[in-house]
């Protein structure tokens, strides 16, 4: 498949799978970086006092090298243009409880993806 227009736009993704961290929680943080810059997008997680707050900025630090090495990018023109969580494999574990009976335990797991993109000039 080729694409019409002109110019293709460069991007750099970084994955982290199998992240021992139930979605829901990840999802959470990533809702607050999506659509900004990386630098900012860094700050941001690295006061964010959740958990989930360094594994994702542990990824997006990944996206940013990758562009940088890979593509030959500037750091400072990249954002983050998508980024989003997806279920990974869930190990089911049981406990028990009262009067011989047995509660399921699910431990998620997770697959994160983070895109980062150079923004366009306004002068296009």
């Amino acid at each position: 498949m080729t694409k019409t227009s002109g110019e293709e736009k460069k991007e750099a993704r970084a994955i982290a799978r199998f992240v021992k961290m139930a979605p829901r929680k990840l999802r959470l943080v990533m809702e607050v970086i999506r659509g900004k810059a990386v630098h900012d997008a860094i700050n941001i997680l690295r006061f964010t006092p959740k958990r989930a707050a360094r594994t994702i900025e542990k990824v997006l630090k990944s996206a940013l090298a990758n562009a940088e090495n890979n593509l030959r990018m500037s750091g400072d023109d990249l954002f983050v243009s998508a980024g989003f969580v997806d279920g990974g494999p869930t190990m089911k574990r049981f406990t028990p409880r009262a009067m011989g009976r047995a509660s399921k335990i699910h431990k998620r797991s997770s697959h994160i993806t983070i895109v980062v993109r150079e923004r366009e000039e306004a002068s296009r």
